[in-house]
């Protein structure tokens, strides 16, 4: 039976969710107290750490690190406001599994929770060296002109035997981009190893890369083959590879030069033949300035960079991405919703998408479980989402007279009073009294 912690100051939250995940046979323990949890989580390894983002004394963030350090196997999902989307965001960069927003939505809930133990038997079961040869990839090309451009370069780029750079945000499918380089080369029959740089504790990263001889340090109980000689003829992919500790900088310099490893604790050197395809959201060229990564490293693993554009810079893309994760979320909900609102539309296109295609993933995932009929509406989808998008879009208007900006409001929300009401900060029956002051007369609804 899968062990899940629940870390939340606010009690009877804790003990509701409890009650929930119980019922669906789960083995629940709840922590009230973060720095509780800590001293929990040190003793006891969990398939799954439910957690609060916003706690007094450990925050969030620190308790990824804890458990992480403690348990790499363990899946985290941060419980946050939409207030914090972009804290939960950086929270998937340090090692959570996702995150989901409040108030929580128990079907939703149960499916991330369930999400999190596959992806966790999967890490347990998954071997470096039974990595499948050949890479599914469920990589979706966009419509725009710089999804054609990065796909050109894709395509130039993967017969190749030269290391890539992939950057861009986080969330913008990097590692869908790398997965797509490897099925389109030469080494496509091989493994693909995937290392998220910034998830490996910085004890273990050389046992991860190298491996390690039974012995060589406490708790190597066996040999253990390391990633590069997983990935032995086939593809290596360092994500966030600007997260590694400095010392492993050198050491991964060494191994691109000379194609030789060591596992920790041997004298047996092991000749490598990988390909490496890395990827960042930072600015590396800053992080030589600073010190924090190595220019000679740098420039071996930039010989040919491909820039993944974020979504809001990519406007053509959005509502075929939006119709493409909707087609996901219905075969893996086992709805039929038809499509969006027309009113969605202009929200949609006009919110940054600070988490890219992974935010809008998850928000449409999310408000396909909970549509009622046939089409996606605003009442599907977080409010803060809602205000952001619209509040560009409405700032033009706002020295017009209100006539004109109630009747903007309405064909946004193809006439849809409750939702114009709430677009407008106002009451729906303030937004009665004005449309009868102003004598506005609305179509009829089809």
């Amino acid at each position: 039976m899968a062990s899940i912690l629940i870390i939340d100051d606010d009690v009877t939250f804790c003990l509701m969710l409890k009650t929930l995940l119980e019922k669906n046979h789960y083995t629940v323990t709840t922590v009230f107290s973060p720095v509780e949890a800590a001293r929990m989580i040190q003793g006891t390894a969990y398939d799954v750490v439910l957690t609060d983002l916003r706690m007094p004394d450990i925050s969030g963030m620190e308790l990824i690190r804890l458990v992480k350090s403690q348990s790499p196997n363990t899946q985290i999902v941060m419980m946050t406001g939409y207030a914090d989307i972009s804290t939960a965001i950086e929270s998937i960069k340090k090692g959570a599994f996702n995150y989901i927003p409040k108030p929580l939505s128990p079907d939703e809930l149960l499916n991330v929770v369930k999400e999190a133990l596959a992806a966790s038997t999967e890490k347990l079961n998954d071997k470096p060296e039974a990595v499948s040869q050949e890479v599914q990839t469920d990589y979706q090309e966009g419509v725009s002109s710089q999804a054609r451009k990065m796909s050109k370069h894709i395509q130039l780029v993967a017969p190749t035997p030269i290391s890539v750079l992939i950057v861009g945000e986080s969330g913008t499918g990097k590692e869908y981009v790398a997965k797509l380089i490897h099925a389109k080369s030469k080494r496509a029959h091989k493994p693909f190893v995937a290392v998220d740089c910034g998830a490996i504790p910085k004890e273990l990263v050389a046992s991860e890369f190298f491996g390690h001889v039974k012995g060589s340090f406490t708790g190597a109980i066996a040999d253990k083959i390391g990633n590069f000689e997983a990935a032995n003829g086939g593809t290596l992919f360092l994500d966030e590879v600007g997260n590694l500790p400095y010392n492993t900088q050198i050491q991964l310099l060494r191994v691109l030069q000379e194609r030789l490893i060591k596992p920790v604790g041997s004298n047996r050197e092991i000749t490598v033949n990988v390909r490496i395809i890395a990827a960042t959201n930072e600015n590396l060229l800053e992080a030589q300035k600073t010190g924090g990564f190595r220019e000679d490293l740098y420039h071996r693993l930039n010989e040919f960079q491909i820039y993944v554009p974020p979504l809001r810079e990519r406007q053509q893309d959005i509502m075929h991405f939006a119709h493409y994760f909707l087609d996901q979320s219905n075969r893996y909900l086992d709805k039929f919703v038809q499509g969006f609102d027309k009113s969605l539309e202009s929200v949609f296109l006009n919110y940054s998408w600070p988490g890219n295609l992974r935010e809008m993933k998850n928000v449409i995932k999310r408000a396909t479980l909970l549509a009622h009929g046939k089409w996606i509406t605003l009442n599907e989808i977080p409010t803060e989402i809602y205000s952001e998008s619209q509040a560009s879009h409405f700032a033009l208007y706002n020295e017009k007279d209100e006539n004109e900006l109630i009747l903007k409001a309405l064909e946004a929300t193809n006439y849809n009073k409750s939702q114009a009401a709430r677009l407008l900060k106002i009451d729906r029956k303030t937004l009665y009294n004005k449309l009868k002051s102003y004598k506005i007369e609305l179509p009829e609804r089809k």
